[in-house]
């Protein structure tokens, strides 16, 4: 079963998890409140180092494919530039 990616974000920050659902166990996280995402600046670039930042992760772990949870949150704007970015580091959803 493939890990679940799964997107919040509030008005300032991104947040995102890969989750193991059969183990109930949190894979890889990232976000904008991490050292790196600190200093960025505009919403699109902190969705593109969210996305970016957790394809590396899941790389590094051998994770290639997940499922794209993004919430209730329409698939337009910051959520698909964060998915956009996560696909060109790598990972297949």
């Amino acid at each position: 079963m493939r890990p679940r990616l799964s997107v919040f974000k509030s008005n300032l920050h991104f947040y995102v998890q890969a989750i193991d659902d059969e183990s109930g166990q949190t894979l890889a996280s990232a976000s904008t409140v991490e050292e790196g995402g600190k200093t960025i600046e505009g919403t699109k670039d902190r969705a593109a180092y969210v996305g970016g930042t957790i394809a590396e992760r899941l790389g590094e772990k051998g994770v290639k494919e997940v499922v794209f949870d993004r919430s209730s949150y329409p698939y337009h704007g910051n959520i698909k530039h964060l998915a956009d970015t996560a696909r060109e580091k790598g990972l297949k959803f």
